[in-house]
């Protein structure tokens, strides 16, 4: 069957066409996204303005004939932490209903988590033990672990990198309010800690996502265009030595960095404090970058719930 999957994050809107069916990996026929910034889009109240109502109609509206001209059979529809966290959610979800037609489904951080494992433990099989994987998305992010396809522990934290800049980094801050900030998120991350390492250290780490990618990219990963198969890490030797230095950079500078595109640039000095912690605080030395991460989670998901039909 062909899907489309329509992924409302906190930073881009994303319709990946896939054909699909049991016992195969998902392969992708076309993608089309579009920068939407939903997690910078929130007023004082927490609300989202309607600046960013309108791109999201407009996005979903898009991405509703781009599946349609696809031939998609069906479209997975969802929204990620920026709709979710939102004072104003049931109205910005409303708005979408009533102006194309689609219902977003609201993850819930814990089912973000769940099912970016979900993805991760496909993408690297049963050799890789015990897993921990980490996320970095615009609003949150998503830290799961276990030996099986559903993770032991799984939760979300609102320490995604748009979130931070908005908060945080409108202006760089100097020395001390870096230090606060990187202080805060070392003991929220900590916090729960433990029941991800109650069961023992993870055999394997893994990481997702624009952020991670873009970080182990400027850490001298292999550019996306060596293909999805080439393995790609993020040491946390090499990380920490570019924290400060990132630090120092002007936006500019930071959008001229491999890996990095202009309109995430604010975004790689606070997603690099949060990788950072999650590197120390699990006491992790490197963390491999995984391409399969939440929207594929979803299809794979989908993917199990269609009868598998035999054979001779």
């Amino acid at each position: 069957m062909r899907l489309g999957v329509l992924d409302i994050g906190s930073n881009t809107g994303h319709l990946l066409v896939v054909d699909a069916h049991g016992g195969a990996a998902p392969l992708p026929a076309s993608s089309h996204k579009q920068p939407l910034r939903l997690a910078e889009h929130l007023d004082d109240q927490g609300a989202v303005r309607q600046a960013g109502v309108d791109a999201l109609v407009e996005f979903t509206a898009q991405a509703v004939r781009a599946a349609e001209d696809r031939g998609c059979s069906e479209m997975l529809a969802f929204a990620t932490s920026a709709v979710r966290d939102a004072v104003n959610s049931e109205a910005v979800l409303k708005t979408v209903h009533e102006r194309t037609g689609v219902q977003l489904e609201v993850l819930t951080g814990e089912d973000e988590a769940r099912l970016t494992f979900l993805a991760v433990r496909r993408w690297f099989g049963w050799s890789a033990g015990r897993l921990a994987v980490f996320d970095i998305g615009g609003g949150s992010l998503e830290i799961a672990g276990g030996v099986d396809e559903a993770p032991d522990a799984a939760w979300s934290l609102p320490l995604g990198a748009a979130r931070l800049a908005r908060t945080h980094f409108r202006v760089m801050p100097d020395a001390e309010a870096l230090r606060a900030l990187r202080r805060d998120i070392r003991a929220d991350i900590a916090q729960n800690a433990g029941s991800l390492l109650r069961s023992g250290r993870p055999d394997r780490a893994a990481a997702t996502s624009k952020t991670f990618r873009s970080l182990a990219r400027i850490c001298g990963a292999a550019p996306s265009g060596e293909g999805p198969l080439v393995r790609r890490v993020l040491s946390l030797e090499a990380l920490s030595e570019r924290v400060g230095e990132l630090t120092r950079m002007t936006p500019d500078d930071l959008a001229r960095l491999p890996g990095v595109s202009p309109s995430r640039a604010h975004q790689i000095v606070p997603g690099a404090l949060v990788a950072e912690a999650c590197m120390d605080i699990f006491d992790l030395t490197e963390l491999e970058i995984c391409p399969w991460a939440l929207r594929e989670g979803v299809i794979l998901e989908r993917i199990d719930q269609i009868p598998h039909i035999a054979v001779g």
